[in-house]
Protein backbone atom coordinates (compact mmCIF):
# COMPACT_ATOMS: atom_id res chain seq x y z
CA UNK A 1 0.00 0.00 0.00
CA UNK A 2 1.41 3.33 -1.44
CA UNK A 3 2.71 5.99 1.59
CA UNK A 4 0.65 9.42 1.97
CA UNK A 5 1.58 11.98 0.28
CA UNK A 6 -0.19 15.14 0.34
CA UNK A 7 0.46 18.85 -1.12
CA UNK A 8 -1.08 22.55 -0.60
CA UNK A 9 -0.27 24.71 -3.30
CA UNK A 10 -1.18 28.19 -2.50
CA UNK A 11 -1.57 31.70 -4.66
CA UNK A 12 0.12 34.31 -2.88
CA UNK A 13 -1.65 37.59 -1.99
CA UNK A 14 -3.31 35.87 -4.33
CA UNK A 15 -6.05 38.89 -4.73
CA UNK A 16 -3.34 41.18 -4.71
CA UNK A 17 -2.17 39.30 -6.73
CA UNK A 18 -4.64 38.62 -9.40
CA UNK A 19 -4.68 42.73 -9.58
CA UNK A 20 -0.90 42.72 -10.53
CA UNK A 21 -1.48 40.51 -13.58
CA UNK A 22 -3.08 43.43 -15.34
CA UNK A 23 -1.31 46.07 -13.74
CA UNK A 24 2.63 44.96 -13.51
CA UNK A 25 3.09 49.15 -12.39
CA UNK A 26 1.63 47.79 -8.82
CA UNK A 27 4.63 45.16 -8.82
CA UNK A 28 7.09 46.44 -5.60
CA UNK A 29 4.44 48.95 -4.19
CA UNK A 30 2.51 48.64 -1.27
CA UNK A 31 -1.30 47.19 -2.43
CA UNK A 32 -4.16 46.30 -0.55
CA UNK A 33 -7.40 44.71 -1.16
CA UNK A 34 -10.78 45.58 0.41
CA UNK A 35 -13.16 44.31 1.55
CA UNK A 36 -17.15 44.76 0.23
CA UNK A 37 -18.09 48.34 0.38
CA UNK A 38 -14.41 49.29 0.85
CA UNK A 39 -14.36 48.81 4.63
CA UNK A 40 -11.31 46.92 5.36
CA UNK A 41 -7.98 44.77 3.98
CA UNK A 42 -8.30 41.57 2.88
CA UNK A 43 -5.24 40.97 1.33
CA UNK A 44 -2.28 42.86 1.65
CA UNK A 45 1.42 42.90 -0.39
CA UNK A 46 4.56 41.83 0.97
CA UNK A 47 5.16 45.52 0.85
CA UNK A 48 2.22 46.22 2.72
CA UNK A 49 2.73 44.33 5.29
CA UNK A 50 5.99 45.80 6.11
CA UNK A 51 3.91 48.58 6.79
CA UNK A 52 2.50 47.02 9.35
CA UNK A 53 -0.62 46.65 7.88
CA UNK A 54 -2.98 43.64 9.67
CA UNK A 55 -5.37 41.62 8.16
CA UNK A 56 -9.29 42.93 9.12
CA UNK A 57 -7.41 46.70 9.50
CA UNK A 58 -10.28 49.25 8.80
CA UNK A 59 -9.70 51.77 5.93
CA UNK A 60 -10.26 54.98 7.55
CA UNK A 61 -7.07 53.71 10.18
CA UNK A 62 -4.42 53.51 7.07
CA UNK A 63 -5.62 55.45 4.38
CA UNK A 64 -3.20 58.25 5.73
CA UNK A 65 -0.55 55.92 4.10
CA UNK A 66 -1.64 56.72 1.09
CA UNK A 67 0.05 59.95 0.61
CA UNK A 68 3.30 58.69 2.81
CA UNK A 69 4.00 55.55 2.10
CA UNK A 70 2.70 55.52 -1.30
CA UNK A 71 -0.17 52.80 -0.63
CA UNK A 72 -2.09 51.59 -3.28
CA UNK A 73 -6.12 50.19 -2.04
CA UNK A 74 -7.94 48.52 -4.82
CA UNK A 75 -11.81 47.01 -4.75
CA UNK A 76 -12.71 43.98 -4.51
CA UNK A 77 -12.77 42.39 -7.96
CA UNK A 78 -14.19 38.96 -7.25
CA UNK A 79 -15.26 38.10 -10.70
CA UNK A 80 -11.95 38.67 -11.64
CA UNK A 81 -10.37 36.29 -8.80
CA UNK A 82 -12.64 33.54 -9.55
CA UNK A 83 -11.67 33.62 -12.64
CA UNK A 84 -8.13 32.99 -12.51
CA UNK A 85 -8.67 30.65 -9.73
CA UNK A 86 -10.48 28.59 -12.05
CA UNK A 87 -7.86 28.74 -14.21
CA UNK A 88 -5.08 28.20 -12.06
CA UNK A 89 -6.78 25.01 -9.80
CA UNK A 90 -6.85 23.77 -12.98
CA UNK A 91 -3.01 23.42 -13.94
CA UNK A 92 -2.51 22.57 -10.23
CA UNK A 93 -4.81 19.59 -10.59
CA UNK A 94 -1.87 18.27 -12.85
CA UNK A 95 0.25 17.99 -10.04
CA UNK A 96 -1.27 14.22 -8.91
CA UNK A 97 -4.02 11.88 -8.47
CA UNK A 98 -6.85 13.90 -6.85
CA UNK A 99 -7.25 17.43 -6.15
CA UNK A 100 -9.95 19.24 -3.28
CA UNK A 101 -10.24 22.65 -3.88
CA UNK A 102 -10.35 23.85 -0.37
CA UNK A 103 -10.48 27.63 -0.89
CA UNK A 104 -10.47 30.14 -3.98
CA UNK A 105 -6.27 30.47 -3.86
CA UNK A 106 -5.89 27.18 -2.18
CA UNK A 107 -5.89 23.45 -3.33
CA UNK A 108 -4.61 20.12 -1.87
CA UNK A 109 -3.26 17.59 -4.44
CA UNK A 110 -3.05 13.40 -3.85
CA UNK A 111 0.98 12.44 -4.10
CA UNK A 112 0.52 9.12 -3.22
CA UNK A 113 2.49 6.63 -5.35
CA UNK A 114 4.38 9.30 -7.51
CA UNK A 115 7.85 8.57 -8.47
CA UNK A 116 10.61 10.80 -9.14
CA UNK A 117 11.79 14.02 -7.49
CA UNK A 118 8.38 15.79 -5.93
CA UNK A 119 10.49 19.09 -6.11
CA UNK A 120 11.18 18.64 -9.21
CA UNK A 121 7.62 18.35 -10.08
CA UNK A 122 6.37 20.97 -7.71
CA UNK A 123 8.86 23.87 -9.54
CA UNK A 124 7.20 22.52 -13.05
CA UNK A 125 4.00 23.51 -11.93
CA UNK A 126 5.09 26.42 -10.03
CA UNK A 127 6.82 27.96 -13.27
CA UNK A 128 3.65 26.69 -15.37
CA UNK A 129 0.88 28.36 -13.08
CA UNK A 130 3.21 31.56 -13.08
CA UNK A 131 3.81 31.66 -16.69
CA UNK A 132 0.38 31.17 -17.78
CA UNK A 133 -1.47 32.54 -15.19
CA UNK A 134 0.59 35.03 -13.44
CA UNK A 135 0.06 34.26 -9.99
CA UNK A 136 3.23 33.48 -7.95
CA UNK A 137 2.38 30.43 -5.64
CA UNK A 138 4.05 28.46 -3.14
CA UNK A 139 3.75 24.64 -2.50
CA UNK A 140 3.79 22.66 1.28
CA UNK A 141 4.25 18.63 0.99
CA UNK A 142 3.88 16.21 3.80
CA UNK A 143 2.51 12.79 4.97
CA UNK A 144 -0.74 14.44 5.94
CA UNK A 145 -2.83 17.22 5.11
CA UNK A 146 -1.88 18.68 8.46
CA UNK A 147 1.81 18.47 7.53
CA UNK A 148 1.28 19.94 3.96
CA UNK A 149 -0.32 22.74 5.25
CA UNK A 150 2.31 23.47 7.39
CA UNK A 151 4.83 22.69 4.73
CA UNK A 152 3.40 25.43 2.74
CA UNK A 153 3.44 27.74 5.48
CA UNK A 154 7.26 27.41 6.08
CA UNK A 155 7.78 27.75 2.10
CA UNK A 156 6.59 31.53 2.58
CA UNK A 157 8.37 32.43 5.38
CA UNK A 158 11.38 30.89 4.52
CA UNK A 159 12.20 33.58 2.21
CA UNK A 160 9.70 36.78 4.00
CA UNK A 161 12.07 35.98 7.48
CA UNK A 162 15.89 34.72 6.82
CA UNK A 163 17.16 32.82 9.47
CA UNK A 164 14.19 31.26 10.73
CA UNK A 165 14.11 28.10 8.48
CA UNK A 166 16.91 26.73 5.56
CA UNK A 167 16.75 28.83 2.11
CA UNK A 168 16.20 25.97 -0.15
CA UNK A 169 12.47 25.45 1.98
CA UNK A 170 11.44 28.36 0.28
CA UNK A 171 8.53 28.48 -2.32
CA UNK A 172 8.51 24.58 -1.83
CA UNK A 173 8.83 22.48 0.98
CA UNK A 174 9.38 18.82 1.28
CA UNK A 175 8.64 17.72 5.31
CA UNK A 176 8.74 14.69 3.89
CA UNK A 177 11.79 14.74 2.93
CA UNK A 178 13.73 16.10 5.37
CA UNK A 179 15.65 13.83 7.85
CA UNK A 180 14.39 13.92 11.32
CA UNK A 181 16.92 16.05 13.03
CA UNK A 182 16.15 19.13 10.24
CA UNK A 183 12.58 18.30 10.79
CA UNK A 184 12.49 18.30 14.43
CA UNK A 185 14.49 21.91 13.80
CA UNK A 186 12.11 23.48 12.07
CA UNK A 187 9.07 22.22 13.62
CA UNK A 188 10.85 23.54 16.49
CA UNK A 189 11.14 27.20 15.03
CA UNK A 190 7.73 27.29 14.15
CA UNK A 191 4.98 28.62 16.65
CA UNK A 192 2.40 26.09 17.65
CA UNK A 193 -0.35 28.86 16.38
CA UNK A 194 1.06 28.03 13.02
CA UNK A 195 -0.75 24.62 12.91
CA UNK A 196 -4.56 24.32 10.66
CA UNK A 197 -6.70 23.48 13.35
CA UNK A 198 -5.32 25.35 16.10
CA UNK A 199 -7.28 28.60 16.60
CA UNK A 200 -6.20 31.66 18.77
CA UNK A 201 -7.91 30.41 21.87
CA UNK A 202 -6.53 26.65 21.54
CA UNK A 203 -3.09 28.42 21.12
CA UNK A 204 -3.36 30.37 24.50
CA UNK A 205 -3.97 27.84 26.50
CA UNK A 206 -1.45 25.44 24.70
CA UNK A 207 1.00 28.25 25.29
CA UNK A 208 -0.07 28.51 28.93
CA UNK A 209 0.65 25.05 29.45
CA UNK A 210 4.25 25.21 27.85
CA UNK A 211 3.45 24.07 24.39
CA UNK A 212 4.97 26.87 22.36
CA UNK A 213 6.35 24.97 19.16
CA UNK A 214 4.39 22.81 16.66
CA UNK A 215 7.38 20.10 17.79
CA UNK A 216 5.67 20.08 21.44
CA UNK A 217 2.43 19.85 19.64
CA UNK A 218 3.53 16.81 17.96
CA UNK A 219 4.99 15.23 21.08
CA UNK A 220 2.04 15.29 23.26
CA UNK A 221 0.42 12.35 24.92
CA UNK A 222 -2.24 11.76 22.79
CA UNK A 223 -4.68 10.58 25.66
CA UNK A 224 -3.82 14.22 27.36
CA UNK A 225 -4.72 15.90 24.65
CA UNK A 226 -8.43 14.54 24.05
CA UNK A 227 -8.76 14.51 28.21
CA UNK A 228 -7.54 18.46 28.34
CA UNK A 229 -9.14 19.80 24.65
CA UNK A 230 -11.18 17.24 22.23
CA UNK A 231 -10.65 14.60 19.59
CA UNK A 232 -10.37 17.16 16.74
CA UNK A 233 -6.93 18.20 18.69
CA UNK A 234 -5.87 15.18 19.12
CA UNK A 235 -6.46 14.20 15.43
CA UNK A 236 -4.46 17.22 14.79
CA UNK A 237 -1.54 15.98 16.71
CA UNK A 238 -1.91 12.21 15.24
CA UNK A 239 -1.51 14.16 11.66
CA UNK A 240 1.58 16.36 12.95
CA UNK A 241 2.87 12.97 13.95
CA UNK A 242 2.19 11.29 10.24
CA UNK A 243 -0.90 9.59 10.88
CA UNK A 244 -3.30 10.93 8.29
CA UNK A 245 -6.64 11.04 9.81
CA UNK A 246 -7.98 13.34 7.18
CA UNK A 247 -8.88 12.50 3.49
CA UNK A 248 -9.19 14.83 0.29
CA UNK A 249 -12.77 15.80 -0.31
CA UNK A 250 -13.06 15.16 -3.69
CA UNK A 251 -16.75 16.41 -3.88
CA UNK A 252 -17.53 19.22 -1.88
CA UNK A 253 -20.85 18.38 0.44
CA UNK A 254 -23.97 19.70 -0.44
CA UNK A 255 -24.80 22.74 2.24
CA UNK A 256 -27.50 22.27 4.74
CA UNK A 257 -28.26 25.87 5.01
CA UNK A 258 -27.39 28.68 1.99
CA UNK A 259 -27.45 32.17 2.54
CA UNK A 260 -26.39 35.51 0.48
CA UNK A 261 -25.97 39.03 2.54
CA UNK A 262 -24.54 41.80 1.69
CA UNK A 263 -23.80 45.35 3.49
CA UNK A 264 -25.19 48.16 1.92
CA UNK A 265 -23.05 51.09 0.17
CA UNK A 266 -25.36 53.72 1.88
CA UNK A 267 -28.38 53.78 4.47
CA UNK A 268 -31.48 52.56 3.07
CA UNK A 269 -34.79 53.46 4.67
CA UNK A 270 -37.25 52.95 1.59
CA UNK A 271 -39.28 49.62 1.35
CA UNK A 272 -38.64 49.69 -2.27
CA UNK A 273 -34.96 49.94 -2.16
CA UNK A 274 -35.02 47.07 0.36
CA UNK A 275 -37.36 44.92 -1.79
CA UNK A 276 -34.97 45.25 -4.50
CA UNK A 277 -31.84 44.44 -2.34
CA UNK A 278 -34.11 41.11 -1.04
CA UNK A 279 -35.24 40.15 -4.72
CA UNK A 280 -31.44 39.84 -5.55
CA UNK A 281 -30.16 38.35 -2.83
CA UNK A 282 -33.16 35.52 -2.83
CA UNK A 283 -32.37 35.17 -6.63
CA UNK A 284 -28.33 34.39 -6.28
CA UNK A 285 -29.04 32.34 -3.40
CA UNK A 286 -31.23 30.03 -5.15
CA UNK A 287 -29.30 29.97 -8.07
CA UNK A 288 -26.71 28.55 -5.80
CA UNK A 289 -29.18 26.17 -4.47
CA UNK A 290 -30.04 24.48 -8.21
CA UNK A 291 -26.44 24.30 -8.48
CA UNK A 292 -26.14 21.35 -5.78
CA UNK A 293 -29.33 20.26 -6.81
CA UNK A 294 -31.43 21.05 -3.95
CA UNK A 295 -35.05 21.92 -3.00
CA UNK A 296 -35.51 24.30 0.33
CA UNK A 297 -38.41 24.12 2.60
CA UNK A 298 -38.43 27.54 4.66
CA UNK A 299 -36.85 30.77 3.61
CA UNK A 300 -35.16 33.70 6.05
CA UNK A 301 -35.00 37.14 5.39
CA UNK A 302 -33.56 39.67 7.86
CA UNK A 303 -32.90 43.36 7.79
CA UNK A 304 -30.85 45.40 10.53
CA UNK A 305 -29.43 49.17 10.51
CA UNK A 306 -25.59 49.53 11.85
CA UNK A 307 -24.21 49.06 15.85
CA UNK A 308 -21.79 51.01 14.40
CA UNK A 309 -23.68 54.24 14.37
CA UNK A 310 -25.76 56.19 16.57
CA UNK A 311 -28.83 56.41 15.40
CA UNK A 312 -32.20 54.71 16.38
CA UNK A 313 -31.27 50.32 16.18
CA UNK A 314 -33.90 47.63 14.70
CA UNK A 315 -33.40 44.34 13.85
CA UNK A 316 -35.53 41.89 12.79
CA UNK A 317 -36.06 38.51 11.16
CA UNK A 318 -38.50 36.16 9.82
CA UNK A 319 -38.98 32.47 8.79
CA UNK A 320 -41.32 31.67 5.67
CA UNK A 321 -42.08 28.03 5.15
CA UNK A 322 -43.00 26.95 1.63
CA UNK A 323 -45.98 24.76 0.53
CA UNK A 324 -43.61 22.56 -0.75
CA UNK A 325 -39.44 22.17 -1.64
CA UNK A 326 -38.73 24.43 -4.25
CA UNK A 327 -36.10 26.02 -6.56
CA UNK A 328 -37.79 28.12 -8.28
CA UNK A 329 -36.51 31.95 -7.75
CA UNK A 330 -39.93 32.93 -8.27
CA UNK A 331 -41.80 31.06 -5.17
CA UNK A 332 -38.48 31.85 -3.14
CA UNK A 333 -38.31 35.24 -4.41
CA UNK A 334 -41.87 36.27 -3.45
CA UNK A 335 -41.17 34.11 -0.27
CA UNK A 336 -38.92 36.58 0.86
CA UNK A 337 -40.68 39.48 0.05
CA UNK A 338 -43.63 38.40 1.96
CA UNK A 339 -41.44 38.09 5.28
CA UNK A 340 -39.86 41.16 4.67
CA UNK A 341 -43.36 42.97 4.46
CA UNK A 342 -43.68 41.95 8.08
CA UNK A 343 -40.73 42.85 9.37
CA UNK A 344 -40.15 46.14 7.93
CA UNK A 345 -40.51 49.33 9.77
CA UNK A 346 -40.60 52.84 8.13
CA UNK A 347 -38.02 55.58 9.40
CA UNK A 348 -35.09 53.09 10.70
CA UNK A 349 -31.39 53.73 8.77
CA UNK A 350 -31.10 49.80 7.11
CA UNK A 351 -27.52 48.55 6.43
CA UNK A 352 -27.64 44.93 6.10
CA UNK A 353 -30.33 42.55 4.63
CA UNK A 354 -30.19 38.74 3.84
CA UNK A 355 -32.00 35.71 2.64
CA UNK A 356 -30.97 32.20 4.03
CA UNK A 357 -32.37 29.12 2.42
CA UNK A 358 -32.91 26.61 5.35
CA UNK A 359 -34.58 22.76 5.48
CA UNK A 360 -32.28 21.73 2.39
CA UNK A 361 -32.88 18.84 0.50
CA UNK A 362 -31.76 16.72 -2.53
CA UNK A 363 -34.54 17.30 -5.34
CA UNK A 364 -34.36 13.93 -6.03
CA UNK A 365 -36.86 13.44 -2.94
CA UNK A 366 -40.28 12.50 -3.40
CA UNK A 367 -43.14 15.13 -2.50
CA UNK A 368 -45.05 14.39 0.47
CA UNK A 369 -48.38 11.73 0.06
CA UNK A 370 -49.96 14.47 2.68
CA UNK A 371 -49.66 17.57 0.12
CA UNK A 372 -53.18 18.24 -0.72
CA UNK A 373 -52.22 20.53 -3.52
CA UNK A 374 -49.25 19.04 -5.60
CA UNK A 375 -47.88 20.75 -8.40
CA UNK A 376 -49.00 19.81 -11.88
CA UNK A 377 -46.00 17.99 -13.58
CA UNK A 378 -46.48 19.94 -16.68
CA UNK A 379 -46.15 23.06 -15.41
CA UNK A 380 -43.28 22.16 -12.56
CA UNK A 381 -41.66 20.78 -15.65
CA UNK A 382 -42.04 24.16 -17.50
CA UNK A 383 -40.89 26.29 -14.92
CA UNK A 384 -37.55 23.86 -13.93
CA UNK A 385 -36.53 24.56 -17.87
CA UNK A 386 -36.98 28.46 -17.35
CA UNK A 387 -34.98 28.38 -14.46
CA UNK A 388 -32.55 26.49 -16.19
CA UNK A 389 -32.79 28.77 -18.90
CA UNK A 390 -31.96 31.68 -16.94
CA UNK A 391 -28.87 29.74 -15.17
CA UNK A 392 -27.55 28.88 -18.53
CA UNK A 393 -27.70 32.78 -19.58
CA UNK A 394 -26.20 34.72 -16.25
CA UNK A 395 -23.42 31.94 -16.39
CA UNK A 396 -22.68 32.86 -20.15
CA UNK A 397 -23.11 36.59 -20.01
CA UNK A 398 -22.42 37.90 -16.69
CA UNK A 399 -24.10 37.64 -13.46
CA UNK A 400 -27.81 39.49 -13.56
CA UNK A 401 -28.26 39.43 -17.33
CA UNK A 402 -31.44 37.83 -16.43
CA UNK A 403 -33.44 38.90 -13.26
CA UNK A 404 -36.53 39.42 -11.92
CA UNK A 405 -38.05 42.90 -12.39
CA UNK A 406 -38.55 43.16 -8.18
CA UNK A 407 -34.73 43.28 -8.35
CA UNK A 408 -35.03 46.32 -10.44
CA UNK A 409 -31.57 47.64 -12.83
CA UNK A 410 -28.59 47.36 -12.31
CA UNK A 411 -26.55 50.78 -12.27
CA UNK A 412 -25.88 53.95 -9.71
CA UNK A 413 -29.80 54.37 -8.94
CA UNK A 414 -29.65 50.93 -6.37
CA UNK A 415 -29.24 53.23 -3.13
CA UNK A 416 -28.32 49.14 -1.73
CA UNK A 417 -25.30 48.71 -4.01
CA UNK A 418 -22.12 48.02 -2.65
CA UNK A 419 -19.44 50.73 -2.64
CA UNK A 420 -17.03 49.48 -5.11
CA UNK A 421 -15.00 53.01 -5.89
CA UNK A 422 -11.46 51.84 -6.47
CA UNK A 423 -12.63 48.76 -8.13
CA UNK A 424 -10.47 47.23 -11.69
CA UNK A 425 -12.22 46.44 -14.43
CA UNK A 426 -13.31 42.59 -15.14
CA UNK A 427 -10.56 41.78 -17.25
CA UNK A 428 -11.31 38.32 -18.37
CA UNK A 429 -15.36 38.33 -17.45
CA UNK A 430 -16.34 41.38 -19.41
CA UNK A 431 -16.11 41.67 -23.25
CA UNK A 432 -16.69 45.59 -22.21
CA UNK A 433 -13.47 45.50 -19.75
CA UNK A 434 -11.20 43.31 -21.67
CA UNK A 435 -7.89 44.51 -22.50
CA UNK A 436 -6.50 45.98 -25.95
CA UNK A 437 -3.26 45.26 -27.11
CA UNK A 438 -2.40 48.02 -29.91
CA UNK A 439 0.43 47.22 -32.63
Amino acid sequence: MATSLYALVDGNNFYVSCERVFRPSLNGHPVVVLSNNDGCAIARSDEAKALGIKMGAPWFQIRHLQESHGLVALSANFALYGDLSDRMMSLVAGLGHRQEIYSIDESFVDLSGIRGDLIRRGQTIRSRVLQWVGIPCCIGIGPTKTLAKLANHIAKSAERKPGSYPAELSQICHLGSLPTADLDNVLQATDVGEVWGVGPRIAKQLREGGICTVLDLARMDLATVRRRWNVTLERTVRELQGQPCVDLDDVPADKQQIACTRSFGRPVTELDDLREAVSEFASRATEKLRRQHGHTQQVLVFIRTSPFRKDPQYSRSIVVPLLRPSADTTLIVQAALDGLRCIYKPDFLYAKAGVMLLEIQPDTVQQSVLDLEPEQPGRSADKGRLMGAIDVLNGRYGRGTVLLASAGLEGDRRRWAMKQERRTPQYTTRWEDMPVVRA
